[in-house]
Order: C-alpha cells, then sequence, then structure tokens
C-alpha cells in the first residue's frame, strides 16, 4: 500500500513538473482575428470635428459604444466632437484575448475614419483608462498622426498578454511584440485570489525588466493628461503615472503634460470627466 502510494505522488509530482514548464514555454498560437479592430464612429453636427478616439481596458469589448458611456458620447459630440470607440479584444469580429494585438491594424483604422470629410484629421485625440490607457501611450509613442494622449489609471510599461500562460506581448508593431514586464512564477498565488494589485507589483520589482518595457512616451505628438485614483486596487497607477511624469521630464518633453492624482479608485478617471473637457477645450478648442 505505502509503495502505491509513494508511486502515486511521484505520478502526481511529475504532472506537476510537466503541467509548469508547458504553462511558462508554451506559446499560444496568434489568433486568427489577429489585425482586427472593431470601430464604431458617433458623429456630431458640426464640420471639421476632432476626433476622440475612446478605448477600454483589460475586459475587453468595445467600451465606448455601450451605453453606460452613452453620455459621455453625447456630451463629446455635442461640444462639437468626433466620438470613435475602438474594440480590440472581445469585441465584434475581433481576437477573445488580449494577446499580441496590432497597434498597426488600430492606427490604419483610426487614420482610414478620419478621413471622413466632417473630420478634422490634424486633431486626433487618444483616449483610453487601465490596459487601454497602456494602449493609447504605446499607440500615441510610435505613431506621429496622433495629436493628444488621455490615459487613465495607466501605466509606464507594457505588460504580459491576458492569456493562460500570460508569456507574450499583449502588443505588436511592425510584426514584432512590444517588449514587456514578464509574469514571475510568484504572481500565479496572488493572481488565482483575484489580487491582481499585488501580482503587477511583483511583476514591477524586476527593475531590469521594467526598464526594457517602459513606453517612450517622450515621442508622442502633443500635450498629455495622465489621471489616477490614489486608492487603486488593481495596480499601482499612481506611482507608474508619476514614472510617466518623470520620463517625460527627463527627455525635455516639449508639449504640455500632468499627471491630476484623484481622491478615489481605478475608476476615478471616469467619474472625473470635467477633467477631460478641460484638457480638450484647452488644447482642442472648438472654434
Amino acid at each position: 500500500m505505502r509503495k502505491k502510494i509513494k508511486i502515486g505522488i511521484i505520478a502526481f509530482l511529475a504532472l506537476l513538473t510537466v503541467g509548469i514548464i508547458h504553462l511558462f514555454t508554451h506559446t499560444p498560437s496568434l489568433s486568427d482575428k489577429h489585425g482586427v479592430v472593431e470601430a464604431k464612429l458617433f458623429l456630431g453636427n458640426a464640420q471639421k470635428q476632432p476626433l476622440f478616439v475612446g478605448f477600454g481596458g483589460g475586459g475587453g469589448g468595445n467600451d465606448w459604444g455601450r451605453n453606460y458611456l452613452k453620455d459621455k458620447r453625447d456630451s463629446l459630440n455635442q461640444k462639437g466632437y468626433a466620438v470613435l470607440a475602438i474594440g480590440y479584444f472581445k469585441a465584434n469580429g475581433t481576437p477573445e484575448h488580449l494577446d499580441r494585438i496590432s497597434l498597426d491594424a488600430i492606427r490604419d483604422t483610426i487614420l482610414s475614419v478620419a478621413q471622413h470629410p466632417d473630420i478634422d484629421a490634424s486633431k486626433i485625440i487618444l483616449f483610453g483608462g487601465s490596459r487601454g490607457g497602456e494602449l493609447v501611450l504605446n499607440l500615441a509613442s510610435r505613431y506621429k498622426e496622433f495629436n493628444g494622449v488621455i490615459a487613465g489609471s495607466t501605466s509606464n510599461v507594457s505588460f504580459p498578454a491576458i492569456t493562460l500562460y500570460a508569456n507574450t506581448s499583449s502588443w505588436t508593431h511592425a510584426g514584432e511584440e512590444i517588449p514587456y514586464v514578464p509574469a514571475p512564477f510568484k504572481t500565479i498565488t496572488p493572481a488565482i485570489k483575484g489580487d491582481l494589485y499585488t501580482a503587477h507589483a511583483m511583476m514591477l520589482e524586476d527593475k531590469e525588466a521594467v526598464k526594457n518595457a517602459e513606453i517612450p512616451v517622450e515621442n508622442i505628438n502633443g500635450p498629455v493628461l495622465i489621471i489616477s485614483g490614489k486608492d487603486d486596487d488593481q495596480w499601482p497607477a499612481p506611482e507608474m503615472s508619476e514614472q510617466i511624469i518623470k520620463r517625460l521630464k527627463e527627455n525635455n518633453f516639449r508639449h504640455s503634460y500632468s499627471h491630476i492624482l484623484l481622491d478615489g479608485g481605478h475608476v476615478a478617471p471616469l467619474e472625473h470627466f470635467n477633467l477631460v473637457y478641460d484638457f480638450l477645450d484647452e488644447h482642442f478648442k472648438i472654434e
């Protein structure tokens, strides 16, 4: 009996080891929907409308096309801005996971929409929250066609894909994966518990990886507004936002930039949308 138990334990440990090795070495296949983006345009009645492009976060779908943001869409339209809602995963026809999303495809989609005769293609403002904030900073850092960025509850680095394996980049540019901060083995426990803050904080302990994965925000071709909540429980957004400001300062960024720290949590930026209106009025005022 003891011999059978011992053999069973050995077999279990062997399977566990194989499973762990598979988890850290297997690269998931690229989605057959790679490069597909969902875009919904909401136009106002004005001519030459600046284009406000909205992205959701790590939950997926097309947040700016949903009813819960309709009031904000409508108010932007009334102020003279066109609104483009972008879904880049878990949206109609798009990949199921936030995994190696093509920045080139998103850029091409936005610029195609910006050719609409009622849109001013010289005024394209990107807005994203959480992983969407990470996305818009990556986009604007690589494409000069984007003229302003508003990132809420964002990061200063790229994080891994949201997959079981978490061993690929969230983003690709020119066919190459963008460097990201890897998830060490110890993040499994907090991730299983749903403690995303601790998991992200653990990833950020790897200073060399953080340096390699920093978003080159100094390349952005326009003003930058960063907004975070003091009590963010999803990841260290206030600290990461300050790192963005530090990098801009160190590189003598020539455009306006600021970080506004609010009372509140991860969704605080959406709860203080007047700050977005103020930014738009200051830098992209409708004549």
